[in-house]
Formats: C-alpha cells, structure tokens, sequence
C-alpha cells in the first residue's frame, strides 16, 4: 500500500465519527447516555440533565464528535400544526434547540409591528377619567390593520397616510326618557378618520389633513372588537378627541405587543418501568388529575396504560407516594417543543409565527454580514 493511502486510512480511523454514520443511534453514544443527551428526568424532587451539551467536545473522550450539523437538522426538523384558530396557533417544533425557540417567542412579543394608538388630542373631556389615563387605555385598545401597508414615523416626522392613522372620538351622555345614553363609552364609538386630522393644522403637534386609501369595505382600518370599555359617562359629561395610531413593536411599549402570549413547553414523555395490574393500576389513573393513564383489560387482568402523554404537566402526583418512583418515570424530550401563539386579533397567529420567522432570518443575515 502507498505512504499517502496508509496516510489516508490513519486519518479516517482518528477521525471523530458523526451521527450521520450512525442512523440507528443518532450519535453512537450509550442508552444511558443519550437518553441524558435528549431528555429531561423529572424526578419528585427535581429535574435532573437539563442542560444540553451544544459544543463539539462534549462527548470527545468516547471519540465522538457533536457539531452542530446543517444536515442533520434538515433531516430532523419538523413543524407540525396541532390546531389553529382565528386567534390560538398550537404547533409542535420537532429537532431544534431552546435558543431557537426562546428566540421565536422573544420575537413574537417584542419585534412584530403593529398599529397602535401614540397621540391623543384631546379638544374636551369632563369624565371622571383624567386625561392620562384615557390617553393610556385608548393606546390598549387593538386595531385590526396590516402594519406592513405603513411606515415607522420619527418623532420629527410629519404625519401623512403612510405612517398615521387618525381616529376621531366625541360622545355626550344624555338622559332620555328616565335613561341614560351613551353613559359607557366604547372602542365601537371610535370612528377611522380617512381624511386625516381634522383639528386645525399646527407646526407644533405636527396636524396635517392627508387620505388613507384602504377602506373598511376591504376590511381595512377598524378596531378588533367592539365591546371594549373605555370610560364611563354621567348625564352632562362628554369627551371630544383624536387618537393617532403610528406603527411600533412591543419593545417599545406593551400596546404594539401582538400576541396575548407566545409560550412554549417540552413534549413530556411518560414511561411505566414495570407492568402495573391491578389495583395498582387503579390508584396510578385516579392520582393524575390530568387523565394521562387508562386501563385495559385483558381477560380478567386489569393493566395501566399510558394514553395520554402529550397532557401531563408534570404535577409528580404520580410519584408522591412512596415506591412510585419506581414504577413511573416522568421525563421531557429536549428537542420537541409544544409551541402556542395567542394572536390579539391585529393579525393571524400563523402570519404572526411567519413575520418572527422572516424577523430572525434578517438577524441572522445581519451577523453573518458583519462576521464576513
């Protein structure tokens, strides 16, 4: 054999081996191991191997090499949609690290833009309600518009169709008839201005008449719902006042926030060391109040069976009383990961995933430009 073969073959076998060589286990190491490397134990009084091993010499004494590999997640990653709503996406993250998905739910509640209420003018209010505090709760309030059909505007910025949207709010509470009207004020009452301001035009607040060309017919500028309470009205109170909504991320303030809440949690795993019959297996389904085991029966013999995994919660109620420990092992798999978007209502949760998506791409090319 030549020099430059026996070279060759010498360096193949130093070569650290991939889990790309090992299909059947993924990274060659053993059951005790890898079972440490992917799941979280939860024992009755702790979890146990949380933490994940993310650098290459991890497993270096066993002469195995754990890279990250571009590949290998291609090969491994999934997303599967588990159920979606006008306002709940629930999907299931397969193969990717926690960075990764704590970084999707930062997104989610503090960089997706929306619209929201910045400015009030307010030309009259004789509410209890000072005028803070309406200003505050009028910026709560969601509205149901694409921010990306508009711009940011700076504060030295002049307000114009492509980055304000002007809202206009004026209501008297009168009794008639022995009753009261317009004594509850509600985000119904504010009324979408396409013609911009029209209080007087001031150098100072930036006022300025313009056109919005979307429309309510195209399902255009409104507010998400209806029915939110803004203030309370007595007979001879009234407010008068404009609110103009420019584009912001939640950041900034919580009001551009799009989501109610982006949460995610481990898929849990649960595993019976042991055949439970019996009443054993009786007392194990009426301890979990969650309704994970069932029984079966086979013959006469009645046995536990694990049906539901995917809704424990990991309340250990199964492991509280002494020698359960044994038979039930609660764990969670670290790479599979239940995933919920909890929309406002200003966008879908799905488009909302898709904008923290495309948000993160940007990040990551931004990074790679300056390391380049």
């Amino acid at each position: 054999m030549a020099p430059k073969a026996k070279k060759k073959e010498k360096d193949e076998k130093q070569k650290p081996k991939s889990a790309l060589d090992m299909p059947d286990v993924p990274m060659g190491l053993p059951k005790h191991l890898e079972e440490q490397r992917t799941r979280v134990f939860c024992g009755n009084d702790k979890p146990h191997h949380c933490i994940s091993a993310q650098y290459s010499g991890a497993y270096a004494s066993l002469d195995i090499d754990n890279s990250l590999d571009f590949e290998r997640f291609k090969k491994d990653f999934q997303a599967n949609i588990v159920s979606l709503t006008d306002e709940v996406l629930e999907m299931e993250l397969i193969g990717i690290d926690a960075a990764i998905a704590n970084a999707l739910r930062r997104i989610l509640i503090c960089e997706v833009p929306t619209m929201a209420i910045e400015k009030v003018f307010i030309a009259n209010n004789t509410s209890i309600m000072q005028d803070e505090v309406l200003a505050h709760r009028l910026g709560l309030v969601p509205i149901k518009v694409d921010p990306a059909d508009f711009e940011y505007r700076a504060t030295e910025d002049i307000a114009n169709e492509s980055n304000t949207i002007v809202f206009k709010l004026k209501v008297k509470c009168v009794r008639k008839d022995g009753e009261m009207v317009n004594n509850s004020v509600t985000s119904s009452m504010l009324e979408w201005l396409p013609a911009g301001s029209q209080l007087p035009e001031d150098s100072e607040t930036k006022l300025t008449a313009f056109m919005n060309e979307q429309s309510p017919a195209d399902g255009g500028v409104k507010m998400v719902f209806d029915d939110v309470l803004i203030c309370k009205l007595r007979p001879g109170q009234e407010m008068e006042l404009e609110g103009h909504a420019i584009k912001g991320i939640g950041k900034t303030h919580a009001k551009w926030s799009p989501v109610a809440t982006a949460f995610y949690r481990l898929m849990p795993e649960v595993i019976l060391k042991q055949e439970i019959v019996g009443e054993e297996a009786e007392q194990l389904v009426s301890m979990c109040p969650k309704d994970v085991f069932d029984i079966e029966e086979i013959g006469n013999v009645k046995r536990a069976k694990v049906s539901r995994p995917r809704d424990c919660t990991i309340c250990r109620e199964c492991l509280r009383l002494p020698g359960w420990e044994e038979k039930v092992e609660l764990r969670r798999i670290k790479d599979h990961f239940i995933f919920t978007v909890e929309s406002v209502g200003q966008m879908p949760p799905e488009k909302l995933f898709q904008e923290a998506i495309n948000i993160l791409h940007t990040k990551c090319e931004k990074v790679l430009a300056l390391a380049n």
